[in-house]
């Protein structure tokens, strides 16, 4: 069975808030199960798929059935989600969640791993403080999107909630440093936050160390050094109890 998704159109992608600070905030893309329900419905038909869940381990399971026309038999994809924040919507988030990854087992929005990292300086965020915490107030979109022929996104533009562009990716404004490009993937950024949790070290002390502005400033060859220094940190629970 050759059956291969379209690519999410730029309404199809929504924008989340992943790390906040004074200078800005940086952005994750995502989907949303309606569009999933949508390109499952018109790629295999209405009748030509079904969902159903399974708790594994403890764990919420989703599963995706496709129906092959060449040899009469059902094909299925399976993920697991991740919990809600609080226990009232552990239930209903694990289900969503569920489904898109298991989607994402079918390729559809798949391209989203190769969004860049999206940073949005503060002077076009309108970021508060509130109860000593950092929020963002401002709403973020996808305008526009385009793939290269290997399905990875090439050029990208976000705006916020009245219109005004925030955020540019295009094939022209990538640098190239040798054989590496001079921006960082969102996965890299990723595992930066993740190393940062960790550690206990702030985005702030590593935009001082390394005398940078903004995370968007991040290359390659800093992020790297910035990964290997904080391999050798300890992590801040084991910080506490030494």
């Amino acid at each position: 069975m050759e059956c291969l998704v379209r690519l999410l159109n730029a309404d199809e992608i929504e924008c989340r808030v992943s790390y906040i600070n004074e200078k800005g905030v940086s952005l994750l893309l995502y989907k949303n199960a309606r569009a999933d329900q949508g390109i499952l419905d018109e790629t295999f038909g209405i009748f030509g798929w079904k969902r159903s869940h399974q708790c594994i381990g403890g764990n919420l399971y989703c599963t995706v059935e496709v129906f092959n026309k060449e040899t009469g038999e059902w094909v299925s994809k399976q993920d697991a989600g991740s919990a809600g924040r609080s226990e009232t919507e552990k239930e209903k988030s694990q289900a969503s969640d569920s489904f898109k990854r298991a989607c994402f087992n079918w390729g559809i929005g798949r391209e989203l791993y190769s969004a860049p990292f999206i940073w949005v300086p503060s002077s076009m965020a309108d970021i508060q403080k509130r109860d000593g915490h950092l929020c963002c107030n401002s709403r973020f979109s996808v305008k526009s999107v385009s793939y290269n022929t290997a399905r990875k996104i090439s050029a990208l533009t976000v705006v916020n909630g009245k219109g005004q562009e925030v955020y540019r990716y295009t094939p022209e404004n990538i640098v190239q440093d040798g054989k590496d490009n001079m921006t960082v993937s969102r996965k890299q950024m990723e595992s930066l936050e993740t190393e940062l949790r960790r550690t206990g070290v702030t985005m702030g002390e590593v935009m001082d160390r390394y005398k940078i502005k903004e995370p968007s400033q991040i290359s390659p060859g800093l992020y790297a050094r910035a990964m290997n220094a904080l391999a050798r940190t300890k992590s801040a629970e084991t910080a506490r109890t030494a």
